[in-house]
């Protein structure tokens, strides 16, 4: 089943919304074909005969027109000049060619004629504002499609009737034309807000990479000009054989040890994570995604900072999964501290519980399994802890981190 279904869940929410669009045009071509088919079973063998490959070649060219012009909205390609003036010209000599046989008296039925005119220039209105670029154009094309059929009735038919052509013909395009350009504009609206969120996390990554760099540069650009100089001036003593050159190379090595022990300083601030920060930070974060994000936390307990630190890093880690890979609705991050002992510890057999849960999980792996998880294991093992990430079932997944009891007997108790 999972392989029947992984078509549709390993898609992003973006890719679900082009396919359930293209196949709702798909579905409108077999509409169209279905009711001109049942009109033409009420008209005469040889205009059935003579009308049928026109009238089902019109459904097939408006799917391929609705499909290229998809691709157009989407930048794929350009703009699909050729079926569109194939799909308006096709419908112009159908919708001809049926006044003219209905004038003759050779249509059969009178309800035939005025069925498959106005399925042929409703569907093909709304095929063609997929390929228009301005509203007003679109609006305008309902418009053009109801004197495309008024006019003509107008000549061979009664005034009331022709009216009534130009009215029906006037409805039915107003609304398939409002439903294929929404679809459309929705379409485009969703794959944009896709990329706006891509663009935003890479500018998360390139903002943080330019803060490091920004502290780093505080930090060392004085620190080398310092070392710089005074290497330069104690060359310039040990040339002459003064003494002072000694004491210049000892500041330099003391200034070098300090700019190591800054450096470690940065990049340790760097790498440690705080915990309600990040729990903090992974409910905006998914809030701001759409989804329904719940942290459960047992309050009263401060934790080790490098308990913080590895659980911090977890949170931050399985955020980034969650928005990464999968469609997911809901997710839960739920900490579970132990009971404390009677000397006010942490049990031995205890132990701390960090589990983020989220639904909407693939159902196969997107790909070759990264890196994040083995440096999480790599910072947990340093606690003895462990990780564990795997599905649940019904498209559920979670990541579990478990910390020890006896790792955790630094806990402080809050009053």
């Amino acid at each position: 089943m999972s392989r029947l279904t992984g078509w549709w869940k390993n898609r992003s929410s973006a890719a679900k919304v082009e396919l359930y669009t293209r196949w709702s045009f798909h579905f409108f071509m077999a509409i169209e074909a279905l009711v001109l088919l049942a009109a033409l079973g009420t008209a005469p063998g040889p205009v059935a005969a003579v009308l049928v490959l026109p009238v089902l070649a019109h459904p097939v060219l408006c799917g391929v027109l609705s499909s290229r012009a998809l691709d157009w909205v989407l930048g794929h390609r350009e703009r699909p000049a050729r079926q569109t003036a194939a799909t308006a010209a096709l419908t112009v000599v159908i919708v001809a060619a049926l006044l003219a046989l209905q004038s003759a008296g050779q249509t059969g039925e009178e309800n035939a004629t005025p069925m498959i005119v106005v399925n042929t220039v409703a569907f093909a209105t709304g095929a063609l504002s997929l390929a228009l670029a301005k509203v007003r154009h679109m609006v305008l094309l309902p418009l053009a499609a109801a004197v495309l059929a008024g006019l003509p009735a107008g000549a061979v038919r009664p005034p009331a009737e022709a009216a009534g052509y130009a009215a029906g013909v006037f409805l039915t395009s107003l609304l398939l034309t409002f439903t294929c350009a929404f679809s459309a504009w929705l379409l485009k609206t969703v794959y944009e807000l896709d990329r706006a969120r891509e663009l935003q996390a890479q500018l998360a990554v390139a903002e943080e990479r330019l803060r490091f760099g920004r502290d780093l540069h505080d930090v060392m650009g004085r620190n080398l000009a310092v070392i710089a100089l005074k290497s330069e001036l104690a060359v310039q003593l040990a040339r002459r054989e003064r003494p002072e050159a000694v004491d210049q190379m000892i500041e330099v090595q003391r200034i070098a040890r300090e700019s190591q022990r800054e450096v470690r300083d940065v990049v340790r601030g760097y790498r440690e994570a705080d915990l309600a920060v990040e729990l903090e930070g992974a409910r905006g974060v998914l809030a701001a995604a759409g989804m329904d994000c719940r942290v459960e936390v047992e309050a009263g307990r401060v934790l080790r900072p490098e308990v913080q630190s590895a659980l911090g890093w977890v949170v931050r880690e399985a955020t980034t999964n969650v928005l990464r890979h999968g469609d997911a609705r809901s997710c839960v991050i739920r900490l579970t501290v132990p009971a404390e002992g009677a000397a006010g510890a942490a049990s031995e057999d205890g132990a701390l519980t960090l589990d983020v849960e989220n639904d909407g999980a693939p159902g196969a792996p997107a790909g070759p399994p990264g890196s994040g998880l083995a440096g999480l294991r790599e910072r947990l093992a340093a606690l003895d802890g462990t990780l564990e990430a795997g599905p649940l079932g019904d498209g559920r997944f979670r990541l579990r981190a478990r910390i020890p009891g006896r790792q955790l007997r630094g806990l402080e108790v809050r009053a």
